[in-house]
């Protein structure tokens, strides 16, 4: 026992304070790490975003805060730029990617986690292996599939490559073997069909992993750069990272129009991950559990 003159404590709980007391301490410098770690991530999106309501004389200043907010460029980058078919095409690329890779991804993960087949491992071994094949080794296969069939400055041209990419079939595959295989067995034995499980079964329980995936693909295809600058050649077809590019030439980049720009093209990423953004942490979170 610890005698103190007031009362006598324990000998647990004179030791169990201590422990609360560096437990609690630690607790606050993770916090604070965490803090300064966001405050990090956070300052370049916020000196773009005031830099976006700065003259152009004044964008390469030293000053943090604008002198006198405008919005003279984003005026500027709407009515003076192809910025909305910009923005148009980038939509409809990653749109229509997205919707592509939810669909084809999450109905070969279903195949390759819930059917008995001879080389079902072996084929899941081969589309894991496609993601070792950097981007740039595939550009030309693209490029040359695209010119044979005249797909070049066409929506299509530009969406084909993403349609159904290895990571996302990888995703898929792991959510639905996450599921008990009991239930699709009871759902079989009622006479349900395969694509009856599928779609009645299988797709609703792995709703985190198709958001997860979701929001992957739109923002990856999104900010692609690479395949869309070859791709779409003529100037009504260009996207977003690529129309932003214009801005920086021989005479210098305008920095005024790029900061503008960049803040306008980041708006429906933030709103996909704002609305979406429970789905996204629960789905990173679960990937990999099981098989």
């Amino acid at each position: 026992m610890v005698v103190t003159p007031s009362r006598v404590i324990p000998v647990e709980k004179a030791e169990r304070r201590p422990r609360r007391r560096r437990a609690h301490w630690t607790q606050v410098a993770a916090y604070v790490l965490l803090a300064l770690g966001a405050v990090l991530m956070l300052f370049p999106f916020v000196w773009m975003l005031l830099s976006s309501f700065k003259e152009a004389r004044e964008v390469l200043s030293p000053g943090f805060w604008p002198k006198q907010m405008t919005l003279v460029n984003y005026i500027e980058v709407i009515t003076r730029t192809s910025f909305p078919r910009w923005f148009l095409n980038s939509l409809i690329v990653a749109t229509a990617t997205t919707a592509s890779v939810l669909f084809l991804c999450s109905m070969v993960g279903y195949v390759l986690a819930r059917l008995r087949f001879p080389g079902r491992t072996l084929i899941f071994v081969l589309i894991l292996s496609t993601l070792m094949i950097p981007t740039e080794m595939l550009v030309i296969p693209w490029y040359v599939i695209s010119s044979r069939f005249g797909w070049i400055n066409t929506y299509w041209g530009l969406i084909f490559p993403g349609l159904i990419p290895g990571f996302g079939v990888f995703l898929m595959r792991q959510f639905f073997q996450t599921l008990p295989g009991d239930l699709f067995d009871a759902a079989r034995i009622d006479g349900v069909s395969e694509p009856g499980l599928f779609f009645r079964i299988g797709l609703p329980l792995v709703g985190p992993g198709l958001a997860a995936l979701g929001i992957f693909s739109f923002i990856g295809n999104w900010n692609a750069y690479l395949w869309p600058l070859i791709a779409g050649q003529s100037p009504s077809m260009r996207t977003v990272p690529v129309g932003i590019s214009l801005f920086s030439g021989e005479a210098g980049a305008a920095w005024h129009l790029i900061m503008a720009a960049s803040s306008l093209a980041i708006i429906p990423v933030l709103l996909v991950f704002v609305l979406l953004q429970r789905q996204i942490i629960e789905g990173v979170v679960l990937t990999g559990l099981k098989g």
